[in-house]
């Protein structure tokens, strides 16, 4: 009877052992595609993509030396230009003879009618656009249409016989810590590729109002320009766009869900409608948020509305605070452009916002912004050697021209490499407005408070940035 019970049990334990090893067999062979470590080869992915990805060589003439082109500003990349010092092998200084100013880049046909996607700075004001496909192939190239806030630009080339596209990812269900491929020719050389993971999202960089960058650990160089960045399943989920020269392994691109509406107009008109709202917004500071209750801290702070614009028309004041747009809750400033710039002009919105503690809700008409030109040269220009700024006075006519609603203070046209000013992160556009709580209405007045202020002394420079709002920059005379 005792070996009976002895058995039993015996087999009762085998079969629990037998079952649970079923069940470890079966979550093994069910484990989530996370628990993959490394793709086990990118080869065929390289090889379905790459011919639609092409090397873009462009050719500008011009008389005389000048400044090296530049799309982004130096102050987000370190100090020195991603592209600096390929283009000055190119051409010199000398004001008598003229200069063949070329670029290399990368792109990406998107339809077999021969529209190819890049970047805005690789082919703006080209006189000359070569194209080259992976088996050798040459095509002249013609300007469909550029977007230089975002850095998206559509070429096309003209060609008898079907060309081979790429296909459009989801760009917003990219997961941080994803597996990404970019495809380019970095420094002239063709067909490179290069793999990492997504390193994160919606990074903001310096380079315009639309900032959403996805930033990867792929390998990207100068010449890598305009080419995709692609998933595990071969689709364009960005366009790679800029480096931090002083750092390694940090690249970014633009998202493919930012860039579609972009890609959309240029080819339907050849330019991008943007909608307008007419407000200077700011994010809601952990500060602004205890001070007006908002529990959550989403909001946007509107810190300037436009006089006769569309948020003035509809009622909308400063101090408002943006709470929901058509029902959808808003995060960062920068959410609020992107959404207003995606709507479609004369369609209205309606906004959730909090004044004076209480909720309204206000509908507006969306308007249509109008491109800003900034003129290169502009008047009462002078150059603050301590700090490395280039200045002018804010008129009403340079206001006009940089979409400013104010008209007093010094307006900040360049920071010179490596200078004080640029090493505090001040940009080209800021509006000084005050110095260690000076108030600064034009040149001579902002000449004199450094004047009179001691070497080492600390300067504080208070500055208002379009789209941004106010900042305070600390630098040491």
């Amino acid at each position: 009877m005792m070996f009976e019970t002895i058995a039993k049990r015996h087999l009762c334990f085998l079969f629990i052992m037998s079952v649970l090893l079923h069940f470890s067999e079966a979550g093994a062979r069910e484990a989530p595609e996370d628990n993959v470590i490394l793709p086990g080869s990118f080869s065929h992915l390289a090889e379905s993509v790459s011919p639609a990805v092409v090397n873009i060589r462009t050719e500008k003439i011009t008389k005389g030396g000048g400044r090296v082109f530049r799309h982004f500003p130096r102050r987000p990349f370190g100090h020195d230009d991603p592209f600096n010092d390929f283009f000055e092998r190119f051409f010199g200084d000398d004001p008598k003879r003229e200069h063949k100013q070329r670029s290399l880049g990368s792109g990406f046909i998107i339809d077999q009618d021969g529209h190819i996607v890049t970047n805005s700075h690789v082919i703006e004001n080209a006189d000359k656009i070569k194209v080259i496909l992976k088996d050798g192939k040459e095509f002249e190239a013609k300007v469909v249409g550029l977007d230089s806030k975002t850095d998206i630009a559509l070429i096309k080339v003209d060609q008898k016989q079907n060309l081979p596209s790429v296909k459009f990812g989801d760009s917003e269900s990219l997961m941080v810590g994803q597996w990404v491929v970019a495809i380019g020719s970095p420094f002239g050389l063709e067909q490179t590729v290069t793999a990492g993971i997504v390193s994160a999202k919606g990074r903001v960089i310096g380079s315009g109002p639309y900032d959403d960058f996805i930033q990867t650990d792929a390998s990207i160089n100068p010449g890598n320009s305009g080419g995709p960045l692609l998933n595990m399943d071969g689709e364009v989920i960005g366009i790679n766009t800029a480096i931090i020269a002083s750092g390694q392994g940090i690249g970014f691109a633009i998202p493919i869900n930012l860039a579609r509406g972009i890609i959309a107009q240029l080819k339907d008109h050849g330019s991008v409608i943007r909608g307008f709202l007419g407000v200077s917004i700011q994010n809601l500071s952990k500060d602004l948020a205890e001070y007006y209750n908002i529990q959550d801290g989403r909001g946007v702070f509107v810190v300037e509305v436009v006089p006769g614009g569309p948020a003035d028309n509809a009622g909308i004041a400063a101090k408002d605070i943006i709470l929901e747009v058509n029902g959808k809750k808003l995060e960062t400033s920068r959410a609020l452009s992107g959404l207003v710039a995606d709507t479609a002009v004369g369609k209205t919105i309606e906004m959730k916002l909090l004044r004076d503690g209480e909720n309204k809700i206000i509908k507006v008409e969306i308007g249509r912004m109008e491109d800003e030109k900034i003129q290169s040269g502009l008047p009462s220009e002078q150059r603050e050697e301590d700090l490395g700024l280039e200045l002018t006075e804010l008129t009403d006519d340079i206001a006009k021209e940089y979409n400013l609603t104010e008209t007093t203070g010094v307006i900040v046209v360049d920071a010179e490499p490596d200078s004080k000013g640029e090493e505090a992160g001040i940009l080209h556009g800021d509006v000084i407005k005050e110095i260690n709580h000076n108030p600064v209405k034009n040149l001579k007045g902002f000449k004199k408070i450094l004047e009179e202020m001691k070497s080492g002394e600390l300067i504080q420079i208070f500055i208002k940035r379009k789209n941004v709002g106010f900042l305070v920059f600390r630098i040491t005379k």
